[in-house]
């Protein structure tokens, strides 16, 4: 292990030892303060953040630019915030900190058990809204995680979302989705974050104008299963509790090829994104290159 990962890994071991047992306003002061530092100091994903926004929020002058990356910056922040104290907080703060919207889709779904896929952007703290899943719905999931660097920073992550009660697989190809499959023809439910193509089979589709490339997950599992495939979008307001908006849910077409079928299914799942992303852009944590015309080409995706 590199000194900078044993770095890397010796502040997240603090974050998650010291800020969980700050009072919550100290938390949130100090979650804003480091924001505001980060922001000033304008780096490369702060730089890449506003750059992003500004596909979202296009002919935005550069004082509105401006003012949404330090707004993402303080919701990133308090997304770390909050995942930091999340291992401590009760049932009854985790179950009054998220309200959704129409989360009749979701509950309608897991009472079909015909298996249910889940799919959210980098928006607010997914991982609060998965610790409510299985706190106020009493459902389990599995989801996926990305491999880290260290090892022992991936697997400070596992035990923490473990510990909130989520089944949690390494991000590493085909054996992840056969066990997603087999967790949905048994009637259960996963998560994906689904809007960054980590893999280099991603789908083309049109994001705010320009072409990105996503996950094709979500909607071949759709189509292997039988699954429900909902999109979901979260965002903060000025109050303590989250928000979030569980979308009606994507079809398989009637007719076309399996690739047919998949480019359809996750262009509408790009556009539910969008609408949520449109709706509180600086609720959308996306410090890295999505679109291709923004991609190394030497390097692959994003």
């Amino acid at each position: 292990m590199s000194a900078q990962e044993r770095l890397t890994d010796a502040l997240y071991g603090l974050g998650w030892g010291a800020v969980r047992k700050l009072p919550e306003p100290a938390a949130v002061r100090l979650g804003r303060s480091i924001a505001d530092l980060a922001w000033k100091k304008r780096g490369k994903g702060v730089r890449r953040l506003e750059s992003n926004y500004a596909r979202v929020v296009p002919g935005a002058s550069a004082e509105r630019l401006a003012e949404l990356s330090r707004a993402g910056m303080r919701s990133y922040l308090r997304y770390w915030m909050e995942s930091f104290r999340l291992p401590a907080w009760s049932e009854e703060r985790i179950r009054t900190g998220f309200e959704p919207a129409d989360v009749h889709h979701l509950t309608d779904g897991i009472a079909s058990d015909r298996g249910v896929i889940l799919a959210l952007p980098h928006m607010a703290n997914w991982d609060l809204a998965g610790a409510w899943v299985t706190t106020e719905l009493k459902t389990p999931f599995t989801t996926v995680a990305e491999r880290l660097k260290p090892e022992t920073l991936y697997d400070r992550f596992v035990a923490y979302r473990e510990g909130l009660g989520m089944e949690v697989l390494p991000h590493n190809g085909g054996s992840a989705f056969g066990t997603l499959a087999r967790r949905l023809r048994d009637g259960g439910l996963i998560c994906l974050v689904a809007e960054r193509d980590l893999s280099a089979s991603g789908v083309e589709v049109t994001f705010f104008g320009d072409t990105a490339t996503m996950p094709a997950g979500p909607a071949l599992l759709a189509q292997q299963t039988g699954a429900l495939l909902l999109p979901v979008t979260l965002w903060y307001d000025d109050s303590p509790v989250m928000r979030g908006r569980v979308h009606p849910p994507i079809e398989v077409p009637d007719s076309g090829t399996r690739a047919e079928k998949t480019s359809v299914m996750t262009q509408a799942l790009a556009d539910a994104f969008a609408s949520g992303i449109a709706d509180h852009p600086e609720d959308w944590h996306m410090l890295q290159r999505l679109w291709v015309s923004d991609l190394d080409p030497t390097k692959g995706p994003a």
